[in-house]
């Protein structure tokens, strides 16, 4: 399917006024250059609504549209556990997380590391940040968003990545964090909006002209089991999302390494204008939360309905759920289909732009200014333009081989995720609430998390290795072992508090002034904040009690 004249004309006006805005934001006052600090934190100005909206705008991805309408339609709403967990944990990063970093005045995560447990540490976080957020996050945006564009327009998958990425790059290179936030805000209402449309319709099309609520009572009706939230043993996908175990398990260590404790995501915060306005900002993240597996998720259920009864391809959907989304996209009138299909590139191209701020931040604080101290503002600020640049033009080239022959590439990217997730909140956690943790506890649980994460991922998949696989196996004494990975990391997590714990126990005493002091921090919240969080809460356990 070919995209009519009209949707051209509507992409292309929402990249010229992109464009346009990111460099009208991005100017800066008469005799003013711009420093670091505006170019990494936005000047520490972000009002509480750009705050929220960035977040989201960084979050929402082809990842989650892509890969969790591909779910959506393979597992139904649990994989909502994603979203709707990820509010609580916002709330929970805004009053206790945000108060420490703010207090600290840090630009990165890896200078929070430094700070409290010395260079090592953050120098060794910051170089797998940087190969994270380019090898894994980069690399699945563009490869997600080309096979999306491809899906849509017939556009080969290359040239779409090559495509969203020059987008990327011309909008915020200049203006840094700033550039990104403010559009997000314009990016985060075609995202919604396009999101909207297309379950209206897609409802509309299962409601056979009786109306989109209709639709999804029928969808309730024909498919009760992708309705459940908490999946039973016996399902195909349990191992994936196994039951209870996604509220009590790993999960929560997923989601706080991604909103506490991920640059990409918590810098938003880190460049407001104040604790207050962050907070707020962060509650207004948590509150679009609410929404986004409705525009996601459920498009992705009604797909099978309309797979089953030959509307679209089921065949194509079956061979690559992943393709769901840009499927449904070929059901939308001309003129709409140019809306969303701006909505998914805005979605696309403010996450790349997000990551690639990021890694030039900590690159550049983290790694070049230490090194090079004795440098300019401009000179720091081209070195972070020159960095982003490098990595996104990295990350188009490792796409394909990296990601091409996934079979989910939501799931396979937490995969990859576990396997750091639980030695970096463990390390941050004992970091501030526990005046004990010491280097060598770092170093020691931050290792272990690899290691133990590799182990436990071996004996669930001897075989992905080869021949070699059982033989490590058996040099380790373990034997294969069915472990979905959100318990795997949960066990890990454990394991590595309490490695850090004994470590830190049995080595010296940290200096005086490595420890956070947590009495001079102030963690009471604001009467609004109060409110929203209990409306959100209140919200979630009727979700959860509507869909067990």
């Amino acid at each position: 399917m070919t995209l009519e004249t009209i949707d051209l004309a509507i992409v292309a006006g929402y990249v010229l006024a992109l464009i346009a805005i990111a460099t009208l934001v991005s100017r800066e006052k008469a005799g003013h250059t711009k420093d670091s600090t505006d170019y990494f934190l936005a000047g520490k100005a972000l009002p509480w609504w750009a705050v929220g909206a960035s977040l989201i705008a960084a979050n929402i991805s082809a990842e989650q549209i892509i890969g969790q309408s591909g779910q959506g339609y393979v597992v139904g709403l649990a994989i909502a556990a994603y979203e709707w967990q990820a509010a609580i944990v916002l709330l929970i990063v805004a009053k206790y997380f945000l108060p420490i970093f703010l207090e600290r005045n840090i630009y990165t995560m890896p200078q929070f590391l430094d700070q409290r447990f010395g260079g090592g540490v953050k120098s060794i976080m910051a170089v797998f940040w940087i190969a994270l957020y380019t090898a894994v996050n980069l690399t699945s945006v563009l490869w997600l968003g080309g096979l999306a564009i491809n899906a849509v327009s017939g556009l080969a998958v290359w040239p779409a990545m090559a495509g969203l990425a020059a987008v990327a790059i011309v909008y915020s290179i200049y203006g840094g964090l700033k550039a990104v936030a403010l559009t997000d805000i314009i990016q985060v209402v075609i995202l919604i909006l396009g999101g909207i449309l297309i379950t209206w319709i897609a409802l509309s099309l299962v409601g056979d002209g009786a109306g989109p609520m209709q639709g999804f009572f029928t969808l309730l009706d024909g498919f009760p089991g992708h309705f459940n939230m908490i999946l039973n043993p016996e399902h195909p996908s349990y191992s994936n999302l196994p039951g209870i175990w996604t509220l009590l398990g790993g999960l929560w260590v997923l989601h706080f390494s991604y909103w506490g404790f991920n640059q990409y995501i918590i810098q938003r915060a880190l460049g407001s204008k104040s604790l207050a306005e962050a907070r707020k900002g962060l509650a207004f993240a948590a509150s679009l939360k609410l929404l986004i597996p409705v525009i996601v998720v459920v498009p992705g259920i009604a797909a099978l309905h309309l797979a089953q009864n030959g509307m679209i391809d089921q065949a194509t959907l079956d061979a690559r759920p992943d393709s769901t989304y840009g499927v449904l996209m070929t059901l939308v009138p001309a003129g709409i289909r140019g809306l969303v299909f701006a909505a998914l590139i805005a979605a696309i191209v403010s996450s790349l732009a997000s990551m690639m701020n990021s890694i030039s931040t900590i690159f550049t604080m983290d790694l070049y200014r230490a090194i090079r101290k004795d440098k300019s503002e401009h000179h720091y600020v081209t070195v972070g333009r020159i960095t982003a640049f490098s990595a996104m033009a990295i990350a188009l080239i490792l796409a394909q081989p990296f990601l091409g022959g996934m079979e989910s590439a939501f799931q396979t990217i937490q995969e990859y995720t576990g396997f750091v997730a639980p030695g970096v909140v463990a390390v941050f956690l004992l970091g501030f609430f526990w005046k004990r943790t010491n280097t060598a506890g770092a170093f020691a649980l931050l290792i272990s998390s690899v290691v133990l994460s590799f182990l436990f991922w071996l004996m669930a998949n001897p075989a992905a290795i080869g021949g070699a696989g059982s033989g490590l196996l058996s040099a380790f004494g373990l034997e294969a072992l069915d472990l979905p990975f959100v318990i795997r990391i949960w066990i890990v997590f454990i394991a590595c508090l309490v490695i850090g714990v004994v470590v830190s126990h049995v080595t010296g005493k940290p200096a005086e002034d490595r420890p956070v002091e947590l009495g001079g921090i102030r963690f009471a919240t604001e009467p609004v904040f109060n409110m929203a969080s209990l409306v959100i809460i209140a919200i979630l356990i009727g979700i959860y009690g509507a869909f067990w």
